[in-house]
């Protein structure tokens, strides 16, 4: 994005600067007090005035330079992602209208956000200042379609509903006109995150706020544009779209939601127009340089021919992929870090085997190493980088032995063994060898069966000889409760439903690779289907 200038402006403006008399507007009818955002800095220009004052903040925003046909929902979307609107008044004739927010403070959000990005309505910047006046008027007959509009969003905002993730919630709206897209990833053979999907929506406007959230067993989010119209454009160019080659394709609807309400800043949400939230769940609060770096519309995954598909054809497109969100193709080797560090276990249950089997969902787990001095942290080597990304996006945050794990990347390269001779109470464990990794054979189909933790496992290698008792029994005695079960038509795989996730992420550590008879190894996995 071009420098952006932010001029603050302060000074008398006589007759029609806000276009109204007084009996419109509460407050002073001639002075006006403009926080101007300017792309080019020479806005304060037209602000001469002979008063200078303080700026005073208003819940009241004057709105200038609109496109013509811009409707009143689309400047009722600018509010309200920083709080209630509670009035509108559009000038039409003179492409300007005045906002009226429920609070002072969420009027001062918005103008503090747009001092740092220019907002944009169709593709055309706008300028937004406080009014000084304390509160709009609207009883006038030319006004009724807007104040119409206003009421049915206020309507639905008052009935906030809740989306299935701790992170939000959303106010609901014509799904015509909503700045807000529901985005489901198909076929998810690597891992996509919160910092991709900016990359890739922020080349279609302002995005003002992220949730991510897996239901159905399918990574889903949901995405705000600060205007419905970028919201649209996105649709039409990356509806059907693949981010990488041959994977993890876009399906893309208007959500009928208007505005998301995210609670924390961290890897499942992000306001970016609040960088001061809190990162909720024990995670580390946003570096304040990093949050400023989120308002900025970078766009690394913006390769030339990367709409088409939005496919890395070639290394140095990975390593931007790799820049953006620290992903990388299979095959691909990618700077990012082959070494996690996971901590909060339950130190007292832990092993490095039980590690080995949950890791091994996402990758092929080399070395495992139990820290001697903090026994509730470990350092787990993937075979690559890529692998890494994806165990660390899909069980950061589970809950394993009962306490929920982080998984972030280790500064170490490699996991280190223990020196020969030296007794380390087996908590370094080299698996370099092991015949249970998923992912050895190029190609194998286990790359395309890589989903998030769920309640249901998908299982395999099921001997002729074993009943549904059998199973259901095998998978109680892991401490949970099977809710349902289902045998394929061949009897050697089928799906089993557990009570909750974690109970589904302890059978799987408890029961893959167990010998269930007749020599057959059970194999364990999780499953994107539901019973």
């Amino acid at each position: 994005m071009d420098g952006i200038v932010t001029d603050v402006a302060v000074g008398v403006k006589r007759g029609s600067d806000e276009l109204l008399s007084g009996s419109v507007l509460n407050g002073p009818s001639s002075n006006m007090t403009s926080i101007v955002v300017t792309a080019n800095g020479n806005d304060n220009k037209k602000f001469k005035g002979d008063d200078k004052m303080e700026s005073a903040p208003s819940r009241v925003l004057h709105i200038r330079k609109l496109p013509g046909e811009v409707t009143e929902t689309e400047v009722i979307a600018l509010g309200l992602p920083f709080g209630k609107v509670t009035n509108i008044l559009m000038l039409k004739g003179k492409n300007q209208a005045f906002l009226e927010l429920a609070t002072e403070e969420a009027a001062g959000t918005m103008v503090n956000y747009y001092t740092t990005l220019t907002p944009h309505l169709r593709n055309q910047p706008i300028y937004i200042q406080y009014s000084n006046h304390k509160e709009l008027k609207t009883d006038s007959a030319l006004n009724q379609r807007a104040q119409a509009v206003l009421q049915a969003v206020s309507a639905v905002q008052s009935s906030n509903s809740t989306v299935a993730n701790t992170a939000g919630s959303e106010n609901t709206v014509s799904s015509a006109q909503s700045p807000v897209l529901r985005i489901i990833i198909d076929n998810m053979y690597y891992p996509v995150t919160l910092d991709v999907l900016h990359q890739i929506f922020s080349k279609f406007g302002t995005v003002l706020k992220i949730i991510t959230f897996t239901k159905n067993n399918q990574f889903q989010a949901l995405l705000q544009y600060a205007d419905p119209t970028n919201a649209q454009q996105a649709k039409l160019a990356l509806d059907g779209q693949n981010i990488y080659n041959a994977c993890c394709t876009l399906r893309i609807d208007f959500s009928k939601l208007v505005n998301l309400n995210v609670k924390y800043n961290n890897d499942k949400s992000r306001d970016y127009t609040r960088p001061d939230l809190p990162s909720g769940d024990g995670q580390p609060t946003l570096d304040p340089a990093i949050a400023a770096a989120f308002a900025k519309e970078t766009s690394l995954l913006a390769v030339p021919g990367a709409l088409s598909p939005l496919g890395i054809p070639n290394a140095a497109a990975a390593a931007a992929a790799a820049a953006a969100g620290r992903v990388g193709m299979h095959g691909v080797t990618t700077a990012g870090n082959t070494v996690l560090l996971v901590s909060n276990l339950n130190e007292e249950m832990v092993s490095p085997q039980s590690l080995f089997t949950l890791f091994g969902v996402y990758g092929d787990v080399q070395r495992v190493k139990i820290l001697y001095n903090k026994k509730d942290s470990a350092l787990i080597q993937m075979a690559d980088g890529n692998q890494s990304q994806l165990a660390m996006s899909h069980l950061n945050g589970q809950k394993m032995y009962g306490k929920i794990i982080r998984v972030t990347l280790s500064k170490h390269q490699t996991v280190q063994l223990p020196r020969e001779g030296l007794d380390d109470q087996g908590l370094t464990k080299d698996f370099g060898n092991s015949p249970l990794h998923r992912f050895k054979k190029p190609g194998s189909k286990n790359f395309q069966n890589i989903f998030p933790p769920s309640a249901t496992l998908h299982l395999s290698n099921i001997p002729q000889t074993i009943t549904e008792d059998d199973l259901r029994t095998l998978f109680t005695n892991t401490g949970g409760t099977v809710k349902a079960f289902k045998f394929f038509q061949d009897h050697k795989m089928a799906l089993l439903q557990m009570s909750t996730v974690e109970e589904a992420i302890q059978a799987l550590i408890d029961l893959h690779n167990y010998n269930i008879g007749d020599n057959h190894h059970l194999r364990v996995s999780f499953s994107k289907s539901t019973i």
